[in-house]
């Protein structure tokens, strides 16, 4: 397939982008852009290893089209260390230790921004839904609800 120019914003970088349109976003954000934060876990949508957030919404990396990423607003968990919610975020993971092999706090994290975004006081069971698309071998997700119960507190 003839390769498609798209238009988005990345971690509140404008881009111009000459792309595959079929190419997974996924790749373009790991391969072509170096933004490795975003993992590949399943491929097919399960895991949430990928977990970006594009438009204020959670989505999979994995499922998403380069195509689909034209007139986007996208979100990497490199870009969350200059957000103030997303700052706290990362802060509340490491002091809850929510963080253990770290393969799924990328997505973890990306997962409990959007939900933030939308909510910045969310209850204990909003977030355990916001963060059920997000596997995790290591935690008991605990210490992953107590961290975003932290970052909540602290938002205005």
């Amino acid at each position: 397939m003839k390769d498609m120019q798209v238009h988005c914003r990345i971690n509140g970088e404008e881009k111009a982008l000459w792309v595959n349109p079929n190419k997974r976003l996924l790749d373009i954000l790991r391969e072509d852009l170096s933004l490795t934060g975003t993992k590949e876990g399943c491929g097919v949508g399960e895991c949430g290893a990928c977990t970006i957030v594009v438009d204020r919404l959670a989505v999979n990396a994995c499922l998403m089209t380069a195509a689909q990423m034209d007139g986007t607003e996208i979100w990497t968990v490199e870009g969350l260390e200059g957000l103030q919610i997303g700052a706290k975020l990362q802060d509340a993971f490491a002091q809850n230790g929510a963080v253990q092999c770290g393969f799924c706090t990328p997505g973890m994290l990306m997962s409990a921004y959007a939900l933030l975004l939308k909510n910045p006081h969310p209850s204990e069971e909003e977030i355990r839904t916001a963060i059920s698309g997000n596997l995790c071998r290591c935690t008991g997700y605990t210490p992953i609800v107590a961290a975003i119960e932290d970052a909540a507190s602290q938002t205005d």
